[in-house]
């Protein structure tokens, strides 16, 4: 190429750069080596305060995508939660019998909020095996007074938390049979089923560890044991 055509060349990408600057400055890869271009013109005893800024500049606009990005995620993954209690809640309050009640709770619901085991526990005086209440649903378990404080607090200092979120499960056979060894993550949903009964609770495990954790909302699971709460008493009236 001739040094006419070249010169021809740069005299129009000149004028489509005066034209239109935002060509050069919204390319931050250009924008860098015309700076790194523009240092080495100065030499090594100049400091460029220019290039500082910009580089503090394009620090600072990195971590704003981040944190966007990161709203982003967060907002969406809280919609997501959002619709998947609302459909687990719908779904609860199909059955018209108590027995499909807890059949639906540990099949479809628990399909649902995507947990590998859920189970409703309730404290009596004649906790024990009981043929009658195993051949109703494996969901409901019956366990003696007492048994909800130590297992929630697991030998801790006692919370008044309603729903306590953990990545660990109690090594006891008792609520979740021989699956236990396989759960790794828990959340437990204490109930108020009244002034005249017992307590109750609704814990719920998974084999992934982050599925439950210390730090995680927990509004949505609040919100889902106060409309268990009101359908238990409903079964229980």
């Amino acid at each position: 190429m001739s040094s006419a055509a070249i010169g021809a060349e740069l005299d129009q990408l000149r004028a489509q750069i005066l034209s239109d600057p935002a060509l050069i400055l919204d390319d931050k890869d250009v924008m860098r080596a015309l700076v790194a271009a523009s240092e080495r013109e100065m030499g090594s005893n100049i400091v460029d305060l220019r290039g500082l800024a910009m580089e503090r500049l394009e620090a600072r606009l990195d971590r704003l995508e981040e944190t966007h990005r990161a709203v982003i995620a967060a907002a969406y993954e809280n919609l997501s939660g959002t619709n998947q209690v609302h459909r687990a809640i719908l779904r609860m309050l199909d059955p018209t019998q108590f027995e499909d009640f807890l059949r639906n709770l540990g099949t479809d619901v628990a399909e649902i909020l995507r947990v590998d085991a859920i189970k409703l526990v309730l404290e009596s005086p004649e906790a024990g095996p009981d043929p009658a209440l195993e051949r109703i649903s494996d969901v409901l378990v019956v366990v003696e007074p007492g048994f909800m404080e130590d297992y929630v607090n697991m030998g801790q200092a006692p919370t008044t938390r309603q729903v306590i979120l953990r990545q660990t499960v109690p090594a006891t056979t008792r609520l979740y049979g021989p699956r236990a060894a396989d759960l790794r993550s828990e959340a437990c949903l204490r109930l108020d089923l009244g002034s005249q009964r017992m307590g109750g609770m609704l814990v719920m495990a998974s084999d992934n560890p982050h599925t439950f954790k210390p730090g995680q909302g927990t509004d949505l699971l609040s919100f889902f044991a106060g409309i268990f709460e009101r359908s238990m008493r409903r079964w229980l009236a």
